[in-house]
């Protein structure tokens, strides 16, 4: 990603992967700045693209909870979502004007449960019916997929509980979305970053405390930052990105006369992120995702621009033309 209004202001951003699960990425964002960082986590949150239920036809519902409160239960269903970039959006859909009800821009869903028997039965995300096996709920996915997978202590997300004789029976449609409409399409549960901190100590300084007013000085910090070491009895930076920003060791140094003994200030170029996914897509899948979202945006404003001085040109060419 090149990023700049000129060469000499051009950066080239540096990703470094630290631990990647399914659900759970962080690494490091380096040689870039803030803004950058915050349009990245906010395209994450709000901007890339998933698959969510937008409607639902209930034909029969005798169960305790009105129509409304389960379709709105159905929206917050997360769905698996890798095809939801190459998917249009139901309002840019041609093939069906717009209706967003054709394999072009929808998903459609099934579901007919009945409760003949005493004990109570729970409706859940497995008894959705997708018309596309790629797009099913993220839960039912995940079972279907891992062998570890334990069913008695994840029977899926409860829609509805019914008795007997009550029943649900309806159809839905799911359609490609972004967060910034709705939350139900976000497919962050949370992303963070932080500046990473560089932490200098004043060793001479330090060595002129004693090992009870190190100690304390330690216990000063709300997280464990840092330690003494236990062969040198010098005091070590343990866990850096501990550090949130707090100051109480800078103040605690400042009441023990020692002004100076810390000096920590934030890496303006360096970030740490971490992410989380609904499950709608795998953490890694979303960052990529995301950054082709700001990708598209930034050659959109690019775009822009070059029409605006394209037209600028034309506009100086009549007022010449005219007056010659």
């Amino acid at each position: 990603m090149e990023v700049g209004g000129g060469a000499s202001n051009q950066r080239f951003p540096k990703i470094k992967i630290r631990e990647m699960k399914d659900e759970y990425l962080k690494f490091e964002l380096r040689e870039t700045d803030a803004s950058m960082a915050n349009a990245l986590r906010r395209v994450m949150i709000a901007e890339v693209p998933t698959i969510a239920i937008d409607l639902v036809e209930i034909e029969v519902n005798s169960s305790v909870l009105n129509d409304e409160f389960i379709s709105h239960r159905l929206g917050l269903i997360p769905l698996t979502s890798d095809r939801a970039m190459g998917m249009r959006f139901s309002r840019d859909c041609d093939a069906c004007d717009g209706d967003g009800q054709c394999e072009h821009c929808s998903v459609e869903f099934h579901l007919d449960v009945r409760c003949d028997q005493d004990q109570t039965l729970d409706v859940t995300s497995a008894d959705l019916i997708s018309t596309d096996p790629s797009v099913i709920p993220v839960d039912v996915a995940a079972k279907s997929s891992s062998s570890a997978y334990d069913a008695s202590e994840n029977k899926g997300i409860i829609i509805v509980k019914l008795r007997r004789g009550q029943e649900l029976r309806l159809r839905a449609i799911a359609r490609k979305g972004i967060g910034k409409d709705h939350a139900k399409w976000s497919p962050a549960a949370t992303v963070t970053f932080m500046y990473e901190p560089e932490i200098r100590i004043n060793e001479e300084m330090m060595e002129s405390l004693s090992i009870d007013d190190k100690r304390s000085w330690i216990e000063s910090s709300p997280t464990k930052v840092f330690d003494i070491d236990p062969n040198t009895q010098q005091v070590v930076v343990v866990d850096p990105e501990a550090y949130t920003y707090d100051e109480e060791v800078i103040k605690k140094a400042e009441a023990m006369g020692k002004p100076g003994l810390i000096e920590i200030e934030a890496k303006e170029d360096s970030f740490i992120f971490t992410v989380e996914s609904t499950g709608a897509v795998k953490a890694s899948k979303l960052v990529v995702n995301a950054i082709e979202v700001l990708k598209q945006k930034l050659d959109a404003v690019r775009l822009s621009d070059d029409t605006v001085e394209a037209d600028d040109q034309f506009g100086e060419l009549g007022v010449h033309m005219r007056g010659g």
